[in-house]
């Protein structure tokens, strides 16, 4: 749900002006003196957008699992996130250029004759 526009007309009485979405969440909220915030949010509760009177904004993605896979605002800053089956973070990359990768690598086979030539000396095989 993408929130357009909102217009709304309130004496001074009656601010501040909170609005709420079907689920409780709080998507829009104006004081008496013009400062107003939308919010949006998924179906699991999560935050997915905010704005504000600034012109400053965010928005969230989530994996089923609820992890935050994906931040960027309205700097143009913006993060990604990777989880495994444990939600465990795994991956993490920003706009900055800064990258941590713990994903598994797989693993390579190889044979002794290849160990010894990686190691730089022999190796013995004494059991598996």
């Amino acid at each position: 749900m993408k929130i357009k526009s909102i217009k709304i007309k309130a004496k001074k009485s009656e601010y501040p002006i909170r609005i709420y979405d079907s689920k409780n969440n709080q998507i829009y909220f104006e004081n008496s003196d013009g400062h107003w915030m939308k919010q949006e949010y998924d179906s699991n509760g999560n935050q997915t957008y905010f704005e504000d009177l600034t012109g400053s904004w965010y928005k969230i993605e989530y994996d089923s699992n609820g992890n935050q896979i994906y931040f960027e605002n309205s700097t143009g800053y913006w993060t990604k996130n990777e989880y495994d089956s444990n939600n465990n973070l795994i991956y993490y990359e920003n706009s900055a250029g800064y990258v941590e990768d713990n994903r598994p690598k797989p693993a390579k086979e190889m044979t002794v004759s290849e160990i010894i030539k990686k190691l730089g000396y022999e190796v013995k095989i004494i059991k598996d």
